[in-house]
């Protein structure tokens, strides 16, 4: 999903992401998902620039434009940003003179709640991606009455419903990009 990188729209979209992770039964994703979201949100809000320098503080202009996307696969949840500013982020929070500093901690935020983390520039410079992953954890066994599978008939009363569907089913998606390198979480 594309969306001007503004305050209101940082809410929307984190309302968007956490109903998508209810539909796909990840209720228990949906508190670190929003969290993550939002920092990197706010990194392109506060930092990326459009046409020309922007300074770091200050509203962002009306023309920042970034892009949420969301992928589900092989037990894992990773959430990638992109937005058109190449320029990478840099984890702060390290030195002695920023320990104390009150913002900065976006990206040592992300590393410390996922299970990996990354960045990457566009080959061509328009932009850059910087996701995250986290693992889904397993889902209990479902207590079985007869099929449950979509299309089933369930005890003869009828085609299976989407709430007939086993708890370990989830719907196909994207892949994260082949080229996403890895920055392992501390």
């Amino acid at each position: 999903m594309e969306f001007q990188a503004l305050p209101s729209r940082i809410g929307q979209v984190r309302r968007i992401i956490s109903a998508q992770l209810r539909y796909w039964r990840l209720d228990s994703l949906v508190d670190a998902t929003a969290l993550g979201l939002t920092e990197l949100l706010t990194n392109v809000h506060q930092h990326a620039e459009t046409d020309g320098p922007v300074p770091d503080e200050g509203p962002a202009p009306a023309d920042k434009h970034c892009t949420v996307e969301l992928s589900f696969m092989w037990n894992r949840l990773t959430v990638l940003v992109h937005d058109h500013d190449p320029r990478l982020p840099r984890v702060r929070g390290t030195a002695a003179r920023e320990r104390l500093s009150t913002n900065g901690r976006g990206l040592a935020l992300v590393a410390a709640i996922s299970e990996s983390w990354g960045m990457r520039t566009r080959h061509d410079g328009s932009g850059k991606t910087v996701w995250f992953s986290l693992p889904v954890p397993p889902r209990p066994a479902a207590a079985s009455t007869g099929p449950r599978t979509p299309g089933a008939v369930a005890d003869g009363a009828g085609p299976a419903t989407a709430q007939d569907r086993p708890a370990d089913a989830a719907p196909a998606a994207v892949p994260p990009p082949a080229e996403v390198e890895t920055a392992p979480a501390h």
